[in-house]
């Protein structure tokens, strides 16, 4: 196993501004944080990430785990110029940065962990996951992807982001995608929270069913300077469905660490 190439949006905002890296969440890119950018990059000097065969970075046949993605951010966030980051992402991407504070806890100042857990899911469900879109792409998880991601009423409030978002699902590589799903399975850091001493703020949605409150406040629990927080009206894409909030919340989280 080796840290897949991951390719990063040209950074926004201020120069010399703290620099913002944001993670997606499987099956999504770096659209997911369309919205909210505008808002953190008045603050910050933002840039997101794609996961291997999502949005622009290449696909890729070699296994990885979510070490190693945290790596690969890692790299890329020093391509950037950066010795020192602030960190944000979603399911995946919040596992990428939990593992980003245990592995480079000298790169990151401060992390938000978004509809994400220090262990998501069964092992026995992503290989299953794997082994489906191995068999009939990702374009077989778009209803049931959609029950998960999306509050009752988000798919009517943006039509237009939450299409695009079901198109990076379908556009994703199947290979990869299934890839991803066999490094959350072998992924659980719950027996390492408390190693992490970055501040970290776990972010739920409210109609979350994939990291309910519970997986928000076992994080906040878990590390030395933890504390959970609710996304009113969204479910597992916070950042897409109420951007606004979102942002609110990380830059609230941001400014009071950094006093």
């Amino acid at each position: 196993m080796t840290a897949p190439d991951l390719t990063f949006t040209a950074p926004v905002g201020p120069d010399g501004a703290p620099l913002l890296v944001l993670g997606p969440s499987l099956g999504t890119s770096a659209i997911l944080w369309e919205t909210a950018t505008p808002l953190l990059s008045e603050r910050y000097r933002v840039t997101a990430w794609d996961l291997p065969g999502h949005g622009a970075s290449a696909p890729t046949a070699d296994a990885f785990t979510v070490d190693e993605l945290a790596d690969a951010v890692a790299a890329g966030a020093a391509a950037l110029g950066a010795d020192s980051i602030l960190y944000a992402g979603v399911s995946l991407g919040g596992a990428t940065g939990l593992a980003l504070a245990l592995r480079h806890p000298q790169l990151v100042e401060a992390a938000v962990i978004v509809a994400s857990g220090a262990q998501l899911g069964t092992p026995e469900s992503w290989h299953e996951r794997a082994a489906k879109v191995r068999a009939e792409s990702t374009s077989s998880l778009i209803v049931q992807s959609g029950q998960r991601w999306f509050a009752p009423d988000s798919v009517a409030r943006i039509p237009v982001l939450s299409g695009r978002l079901f198109h990076a699902l379908q556009d994703a590589d199947d290979e990869s995608y299934a890839l991803c799903c066999e490094a959350l399975a072998a992924y659980d850091v719950r027996d390492r929270l408390g190693e992490i001493a970055q501040p970290i703020l776990a972010l739920w949605g409210e109609f979350d069913q994939v990291a309910p409150v519970e997986k928000a406040d076992e994080i906040a629990a878990g590390v030395r300077n933890g504390q959970a927080a609710r996304i009113a009206g969204a479910a597992h894409l916070p950042p897409a469905e109420q951007p606004e909030a979102t942002a609110s919340a990380l830059l609230a989280y941001f400014e009071e660490v950094a006093r």
